[in-house]
C-alpha cells in the first residue's frame, strides 16, 4: 500500500482471538494484519487507506483470527516517561511541574532503583534535597510511590490511549489521560 499515513498518531490496538488486548501496532501494521487475513479490524478510525486496487478504512482495533500466547512479564517496565506519568509531572514535594527524577532513599546511601524508592520532582526540590531523606529534610511525599498495576500499564505503559479503546482496556471513557491509568484499573 503506497501512501500509508495515519490518521492519528495513536496507532491501533491488537486484540489476542479472545478480545484479550495485547499490544498497541502502527496503523500500518495494523493494514497489514488485516490484509494478510491475521486480524480483522473490529473498530475503524477516521479516514482511509489507498492503493492502486483498494480503499481500506483506517484501522483502530484490530482482533487476531488465531489466539496467540504471550508472556506477559510480572512487572512494568521502569523508565523516566513512565515515571512522570505515574506521578502526573507533579513534583513528590512541593506540587510544582516535575522535570527531574528523585530516590527517595538515595542510590549513595543504598537506595534501590525500584518503582517504591523513584519519583518525580522539581529541579529545586532534588537540587535542595541533595544526599539526604525526605524526612531529614522535614519533608513528606505527597502519595507514597508505588509500581503501576492493571492491563492498560501493561499494554500501553506510559503511552496515551486512543478514547475509542476505552472499552477494550476497561477504562471509563473519562479515564483516557495517561495519568490517570493508575486511577481506572486499580
Amino acid at each position: 500500500m503506497s501512501g500509508l499515513r495515519p490518521s492519528t498518531s495513536y496507532g491501533a490496538l491488537v486484540l489476542n482471538a479472545t478480545y484479550e488486548p495485547m499490544c498497541v501496532v502502527s496503523v500500518r501494521r495494523a493494514a497489514v494484519l488485516v490484509l494478510a487475513a491475521k486480524a480483522i479490524a473490529v473498530s475503524d478510525g477516521d479516514g482511509f487507506l489507498h492503493s492502486a486496487r483498494r480503499v481500506l478504512p483506517t484501522p483502530c482495533v484490530v482482533r487476531l483470527t488465531r489466539y496467540v500466547r504471550v508472556p506477559y512479564r510480572a512487572h512494568i517496565g521502569m523508565t523516566r516517561r513512565a515515571i512522570f506519568a505515574r506521578d502526573r509531572w507533579v513534583c513528590a514535594y512541593c506540587d510544582g511541574p516535575a522535570e527531574t527524577i528523585d530516590h527517595v532513599l538515595p542510590r549513595s546511601r543504598g537506595g534501590p532503583h525500584v518503582w517504591e524508592n523513584v519519583v518525580a520532582a522539581c529541579a529545586r526540590c532534588n537540587h535542595r534535597k541533595g544526599d539526604r531523606t525526605p524526612a531529614e529534610m522535614g519533608w513528606r511525599l505527597r502519595v507514597a510511590p508505588v509500581a503501576p498495576t492493571g492491563p492498560a500499564w501493561r499494554v500501553l505503559g506510559h503511552r496515551t490511549p486512543d478514547p475509542r479503546w476505552a472499552s477494550w482496556l476497561g477504562l471509563p471513557a473519562q479515564h483516557t489521560d495517561p495519568l490517570r491509568l493508575g486511577e481506572a484499573t486499580a
